[in-house]
This record gives C-alpha cells, sequence and structure tokens, in this order.
C-alpha cells in the first residue's frame, strides 16, 4: 500500500488530501487538511501574485509537507490550477515554493483541470448525462458529457474570487450581486453548445460553494443526511437561500449556520454564478457533488485505466472499496450477496417489488458486516450507523438510508421508530414493509453461509399454498447452515404471511 499525499492549489484555498492508496486499485482519504489563501486575489489588476498571498501560500504549504511527513506519505501529487496558471511571476512563484518547501507544483492546463473534474464526477455518480458547473476561486469551468464521453467544455477566466473583486465598489451587496448575474450570462451567451443541451442533462454543481451551500441548506430543510455528495436541490430552495445572502453585508453573513467564515465575502458572487446559470439554463432543480479534481486524481493513480475509461459500475467499485477498508470477508459478502439476490428474485411473487429496492439489497447485503470493526455484539446497529456515514457512490440518499434499516435490522434487531422518523421526508410507509421483508432475505442468506464456507451454492424456492419451500443446492455438509436459516422462520411468517421451510 502506499500512501500519496495530493495537493490542490486553488485561487481560493489550498488543499491537501492523505489517501492510502490500496494494491488492488481502490483508495480511501485518510487526512485532509485546508486553508484560504486567496492567492488570486487583487491579481487582476496587473496579473501578479501579490507578495502577501505567496506568503500565505508558502505558509500553508509547509504546515502541508509537515503534515505529509508525520503521516509517513511516501510521494506528493502537487497541482496549480487558475491563478498560478495565469500569473506573470508563476515561475519565480513555483522556484521559491520548490525550495522552501521541497514541492513540485504542476500547473494544469484548462483541459487537464476540466478533464480531472470530469473524472472526479462520472466515477463517483450514476448520472449519465451531466453538465457540470465547477466554480473556483478564479475560474469557472462548464463540463458537458453523455454517454460517459465529454461533448463540450469551456474554461471562463474568472470565478468565486475574482468576481468579488470586480465588482467590489459596489454600492450594496445586492447590486454587486445582480452585475455578477448579468456579466456571466454575457459570458454563457459567448458559448453557442449550451443551446444543444439533451433536455434530459441534469445539472451537477462541485465546488466549495456548492459545498457549503449543502450546509446551509440541510440546516434549512433539517435534512437527517450530512452528506452533500448526491444532495438534490430545487432552483427553487436555492434561490431562496441566495437572495437571503445578497441581502446581508460580509459580518453578518459570517454568522450564518453552514457557511464558513472564510467564504462569508464571496459567497453572493458564486451564488451570483448559480443563480446566472439556472436562470439561463432553465433548470429546475440540481444536483451537487463532493467528488472534482482532487478526487479525479485519486481514481486516475489507483485505475490508470480510468484516464481513458470511467468506471463501468459507479456503485460496485464503491462497495467493493469499503468491504475492503473495513476489513470484511470478501468471500462471505460476495457468497452472501449471491444468496441475496437470488433470493429477492425467487421470492418476488410475494413482495412484488422493483428492482430499486434490489438495488438497496446490495448494498445492504455488502455492507452488512463493517459493524464488526466496531464489536461483534450489536454489529447489526453498528453497520446501519456506518452505512449512513459511508461514501457511497452511484447510490442516491434515499437508497443509502434504505439500505442502512435494512443492514440494521437484518440480525432480529428491530426498527426504531423514532430513528425511522428522522428521515421521513424520504421514505413512506411502504418502505418500511420493504426493509422488514429485505431485512428478512439477508438474514437467512447471511445465515446460509454461516461458516464462510459458501457450502450452500444455490437455491431454488417455491411458493405452495400458505408455505415458502425453499430447496438449497450445498456442496458440503451445510446442517449448520439450513438449521440457522430455520431460526428465521418467524420473522419471515410475520413479514411475508408465510411458512418457510428449508431442505
Amino acid at each position: 500500500m502506499e500512501k500519496l499525499g495530493i495537493i490542490d492549489l486553488g485561487s481560493n484555498t489550498a488543499r491537501l488530501v492523505i489517501v492510502d492508496m490500496f494494491t488492488d486499485g481502490h483508495y480511501m482519504v485518510v487526512d485532509e487538511l485546508k486553508e484560504s489563501v486567496r492567492l488570486g486575489q487583487d491579481m487582476d489588476r496587473d496579473g501578479f501574485l501579490k507578495p502577501q498571498r505567496i506568503a500565505e501560500t508558502i505558509r500553508t504549504l509547509k504546515m502541508f509537507k509537515r503534515l505529509c511527513d508525520a503521516k509517513g506519505v511516501d510521494r506528493i501529487i502537487a497541482v496549480g490550477t487558475a491563478a498560478v496558471r495565469r500569473a506573470k511571476n508563476q515561475r519565480s512563484f513555483l522556484d521559491e515554493i520548490q525550495v522552501s518547501c521541497n514541492i513540485t507544483i504542476r500547473v494544469l492546463s484548462e483541459e487537464e483541470e476540466a478533464f480531472l473534474v470530469y473524472r472526479g464526477v462520472i466515477n463517483s455518480m450514476d448520472v449519465p448525462k451531466g453538465l457540470i458547473l465547477e466554480i473556483g476561486g478564479g475560474s469557472t469551468k462548464i463540463i458537458y458529457y453523455n454517454r460517459r464521453n465529454v461533448l463540450n467544455y469551456a474554461t471562463l477566466p474568472f470565478g468565486a474570487v475574482t468576481l468579488t473583486d470586480l465588482f467590489a465598489s459596489d454600492a450594496t451587496p445586492e447590486e454587486a450581486a445582480a452585475h455578477v448575474e448579468e456579466f456571466f450570462t454575457e459570458q454563457l451567451k459567448k458559448l453557442p453548445w449550451l443551446s444543444e443541451i439533451d433536455p434530459e442533462t441534469q445539472m451537477i454543481g462541485v465546488g466549495g460553494s456548492f459545498r457549503n451551500l449543502f450546509k446551509i441548506s440541510k440546516l434549512v430543510r433539517k435534512y437527517p443526511i450530512d452528506m452533500a455528495h448526491n444532495y438534490k436541490m430545487t432552483t427553487e430552495d436555492f434561490t431562496g437561500i441566495y437572495d437571503m445572502l445578497k441581502a446581508l453585508d460580509v459580518d453578518k453573513r459570517k454568522k450564518i449556520k453552514g457557511l464558513s467564515p472564510a467564504r462569508a465575502d464571496i459567497m453572493p458572487a458564486a451564488m451570483a454564478i448559480v443563480k446566472s446559470f439556472v436562470s439561463y439554463m432553465q433548470i429546475e432543480n440540481f444536483t451537487i457533488g463532493a467528488c472534482g479534481l482532487r478526487e479525479g486524481l485519486m481514481v486516475n493513480q489507483a485505475l490508470p485505466i480510468t484516464v481513458e475509461k470511467p468506471i463501468s459500475d459507479v456503485l460496485t467499485y464503491s462497495l467493493d472499496r469499503l468491504i475492503k477498508y473495513h476489513g470484511c470477508d470478501p468471500k462471505h459478502i460476495e457468497h452472501v450477496l449471491l444468496l441475496s439476490v437470488q433470493l429477492f428474485k425467487q421470492l418476488r411473487v410475494l413482495h412484488k417489488f422493483s428492482r430499486q429496492y434490489l438495488k438497496v439489497l446490495k448494498i445492504a447485503a455488502s455492507l452488512h458486516d463493517c459493524g464488526m470493526q466496531v464489536k461483534y455484539y450489536n454489529h447489526a446497529k453498528h453497520s446501519w450507523y456506518m452505512i449512513l456515514n459511508a461514501p457511497i457512490y452511484g447510490a442516491t440518499h434515499r437508497e443509502i438510508v434504505l439500505a442502512a434499516f435494512v443492514a440494521g435490522c437484518h440480525n432480529r434487531e428491530d426498527i426504531s421508530p423514532v430513528e425511522w422518523q428522522k428521515y421521513k421526508d424520504l421514505l413512506t410507509e411502504e418502505d418500511l414493509d420493504a426493509v422488514k421483508k429485505l431485512g428478512v432475505l439477508l438474514r437467512i442468506a447471511e445465515s446460509l453461509d454461516r461458516t464462510h464456507c459458501g457450502m450452500v451454492t444455490g437455491l431454488n424456492c417455491d411458493v405452495l399454498g400458505d408455505s415458502v419451500i425453499m430447496k438449497t443446492i450445498v456442496s458440503g455438509d451445510a446442517a449448520l447452515e439450513i438449521r440457522d436459516a430455520s431460526a428465521a422462520n418467524p420473522e419471515f411468517k410475520r413479514t411475508f404471511k408465510k411458512n418457510l421451510e428449508i431442505l
């Protein structure tokens, strides 16, 4: 395993993520550090990075290097984006970093940066047609893809920091925001390909401003999940937050819960960009993506093939990574998943669930044992919590919540009405019945691999009157497995209204 440090030196923020790179093409972030260095501030006046900003950046990079050394990082990949790319004193700045910090910064071209953002999105989201809006401090990227291919992209040479500086002399924050909207809309008119976007395309918002937007929206809506990735937001809800933000001065903005004080001055400009974009493109809702440039670098390092071809099954890749990270038995997980799917399909005449619930069962079966990392006793409850907070890509928040409850009740655990009620805006009463039934199926599947030896290789289920006859296909002595699975008969009868007989 290699420990990798990735530094993203942006126009507003410098970020370090420390990543464990596993030998089988997976990775996991194990630490991070970020500082608001404002490297691109005031440089539009003459094109030079300012001495104070350079000093702050070098101080930050020295901290990053010290943390990397302390954590035993084997290799550092450091990239610079818009501010460094445009700086007239770029060479002297990079040389000073090399000498004082022993860090080599690679300056990304506009194309390299856009494609890294795209790879971060396409390898972490199950969105077949996407229009990515990535707002940085010194640039804004728009990337259009369809069928896992980039069709068009544009990098506009201004972002939240530069536009805040540009309209800083306006009399009120609302006037400044209005001017940013007007300015950005004029830039969008210069991109003729935007009029050719497929109407089924989903907008995806990426970058620190969108993550802050999620935090504010989460508090406003009392949203129960602390997960920015794949968060859905209507344009109407966004406009309410934007109208509130742009009417306040900086000091009042700093007091808004969810908004980082370091971003309070530039947030209205960032949100004005979003407002201009959704209005111009007539977008009614959008999704926030928490993965961008840094994740693009990570996945390219873990799986070099993704430079040419994205991951084909984002959810499976994400689940495999978590199985490895939590130290689960991969053969047992694979076998339980196989038996769970067989049960789901063969008993469809009883449960009548759509394929969406098969996806929920896949997540629950893959991670049902992750709670063992805490302790064996009550591990189903621990798995419930860990699934709710895991970076599961390729699944909606609703699917993740349902999977957590399925895993949480698969070991005879009751579903807490109080906990269920917290997610009432995401779930339905029908979902409660589905969770209970899927939990029983998962329990039976797990029992049929009780020894982790794969003795039960398949199943044939027949529904006869008031009974379900489950015939096992075995490759050895499966008496323990059958006995353990048969103990689920009371729960099976209660949920499916049928007796269960396992042969």
